[in-house]
């Protein structure tokens, strides 16, 4: 095992490299050990250099209706009114934090997306 900390895009790009020709490895081995080592520090590299902050709440939702393909009107259960929810979708209403809690807990929406500095 031959590791060495990430510093540049350049070492990132090797160890990627690295990361596949490992991927498949048995778990208990030696190369099994390696991936994870990597995939941490990978994970350390990116989170510093690439970081993505929270999600707009409103891309938040309307990404989750378009994977569970809802519609404005299946939001009113956890919004309001057909008004409501127009209006927090075309972003002249805030969410409140009883909207908020209530598509968190019936659409699966984190809170860390919905309550991002966009929603204020």
């Amino acid at each position: 095992m031959n590791i060495q900390p990430i510093h540049s895009d350049a070492d990132l790009e090797r160890a990627f490299a690295r990361l596949e020709a490992l991927w498949s490895a048995a778990d208990g081995t030696p190369e099994a050990d390696e991936l994870e080592v990597l995939s941490i520090l990978i994970e350390k590299y990116e989170d510093e250099h690439y970081s993505i902050g929270p999600s707009d709440p409103i891309e938040a939702i309307k990404f989750r209706m378009e994977q569970q393909g809802l519609t404005q009107r299946d939001l009113e259960a956890y919004i309001g009114s057909s008004g409501r929810v127009s209006e927090v979708l075309n972003r002249k209403r805030k969410l409140s934090l009883r909207m908020i809690k209530r598509l968190h807990d019936g659409l699966n929406i984190p809170y860390e997306s919905l309550m991002s500095e966009s929603a204020a």
